[in-house]
């Protein structure tokens, strides 16, 4: 029964990352921490997310904003260290918790039409705020859906552009798992067996997204970015009681 949850999982996670870009950690991480120890949990959306990534940039990367995707990066790269340098010296919940709050207020006004202008400093902004969330408290995602929404970007680009900074990210995270906290057996045979599944969400989360339009897209972001904030606050309030 615990196997079928679990593959149940890894179906709908893959939907959701296949058809947006997005979301496969925001799904998958709270109930795989039901069936297996954070490091595992972690390891095994890692691995899985980079399946999906690696499986749909090449088909979608003409829809890749390059000049973009390149000043993420360069961001993350510089915000990356000041997230350990946070993790080491703040009370993780209690940060936990401001992000939380800021992630709901923000996508709020997101719903309410919040918009903004691109410029190159923001994209750089974004990155070095992504960066800083993956080491500290492994949360990439939000940061970019945040900005990409607010600057209207289509629908193509936000999944293309996504897919290929969470190639990027993810494998520094996953290298970075592998040297400091090393892995188990455990995280590479359910990743093996969830394969099959995975390719599976990856046909019916393509499907899904060319029968979603710009409007019913961008209603997916602010679920996320609600179901993320939404997370990140139970976690915090449960770790405080």
């Amino acid at each position: 029964m615990e196997f079928i949850f679990y593959l149940f999982i890894i179906l709908t996670a893959a939907i959701l990352q296949t058809s947006t870009g997005f979301g496969f950690s925001i799904m998958a991480t709270p109930f795989l921490l039901l069936l297996f120890s954070p490091q595992e949990a972690m390891q095994m959306n890692i691995l899985l997310s980079l399946v999906i990534s690696f499986s749909l940039v090449w088909k979608i990367r003409y829809d890749i904003d390059v000049a973009l995707l390149k000043k993420v990066m360069i961001g993350s790269v510089v915000g990356a260290p000041f997230g350990s340098i946070l993790f080491a010296l703040i009370d993780v919940t209690t940060f936990k918790l401001i992000i939380a709050l800021l992630l709901l207020g923000l996508t709020i006004l997101l719903i309410k039409n919040l918009s903004i202008q691109q410029t190159s400093s923001r994209d750089y902004g974004v990155g070095l705020v992504s960066g800083m969330l993956t080491t500290s408290i492994g949360m990439a995602g939000p940061p970019l859906l945040l900005y990409f929404a607010s600057t209207q970007k289509k629908k193509e680009t936000i999944r293309a552009t996504s897919l290929a900074y969470y190639i990027f990210i993810y494998l520094i995270s996953l290298l970075s798992q592998l040297t400091i906290e090393g892995t188990s057996k455990v995280v590479w045979l359910n990743s093996m067996y969830a394969l099959p599944i995975v390719f599976i969400g990856l046909i019916l989360g393509q499907m899904l997204f060319k029968k979603l339009n710009q409007k019913l897209f961008l209603t997916f972001v602010y679920f996320l970015l609600i179901a993320a904030g939404m997370m990140l606050l139970i976690q915090s309030i449960w770790t405080m009681l």
